[in-house]
């Protein structure tokens, strides 16, 4: 039996809630609440495997609560059940803790699975949040562009496959001295003081193939 307390300031939607689990085997509801403002007395008093929060409630929301319950008892899996699939309360959210991140515009069923699949270890997010957690991490893990000329991104690729500043120089059609200008300034975007350290930092970050 898998019991569940609902965090949710809107009557009729908590009450219908409260009946797809009432109607469906395998939960128990513990509790209904109107905002996070007592969430540590609750869960103490309730023990719930899952809660169903809403994050915009009077008074404490669920930002609060669920960095509160998660500090104190980190084996309960907080589900988010709201309508923003704006970046920055997905995120705070994940953040704080949050076990999946479920929007209220869809299917009852879908929420009904997410309880099962969240208190089973999995972390449940309606397909267009987790679009959003995609596209984020595909950003975050895109080579950084660090304002390199087109000069200085081939200089350091260059630089990258051993070339001394003569032969760079050759291959570009430049002076030595105006390649060491470069290399000075790719320093200074790199936030690197020598060309091992840019070299280093160009293959990690991508910057070079």
């Amino acid at each position: 039996m898998t019991r569940v307390a609902i965090y949710e300031d809107n009557a009729r939607l908590s009450d219908l809630v409260v009946m797809m689990l009432e109607n469906t085997d395998g939960f128990l509801v513990t509790g209904v609440h109107l905002n996070c403002l007592n969430v540590l007395d609750d869960i103490k008093h309730e023990n719930p495997d899952v809660i169903v929060m809403d994050i915009d409630m009077p008074e404490a929301n669920g930002l609060d609560g669920v960095l509160k319950v998660k500090q104190t008892k980190k084996e309960i899996k907080v589900l988010m059940h709201t309508v923003f699939d704006d970046d920055k309360r997905l995120f705070e959210c994940l953040k704080r803790g949050a076990d999946g991140y479920i929007l209220k515009r869809d299917s009852a069923t879908m929420l009904i699975q997410a309880i099962k699949d969240v208190e089973s270890g999995g972390a449940p997010m309606s397909p267009a949040v987790a679009r959003q957690v995609l596209q984020a991490f595909h950003q975050t893990e895109s080579p950084k562009e660090y304002d390199l000329t087109e000069r200085e991104r081939e200089i350091l690729q260059l630089l990258s496959y051993g070339n001394s500043y003569k032969l760079i120089a050759a291959s570009t059609k430049i002076s030595i001295e105006t390649v060491r200008r470069h290399l000075q300034h790719i320093y200074q975007k790199l936030h690197v003081q020598s060309a091992t350290e840019a070299v280093s930092k160009a293959f990690r970050e991508k910057l070079v193939k």
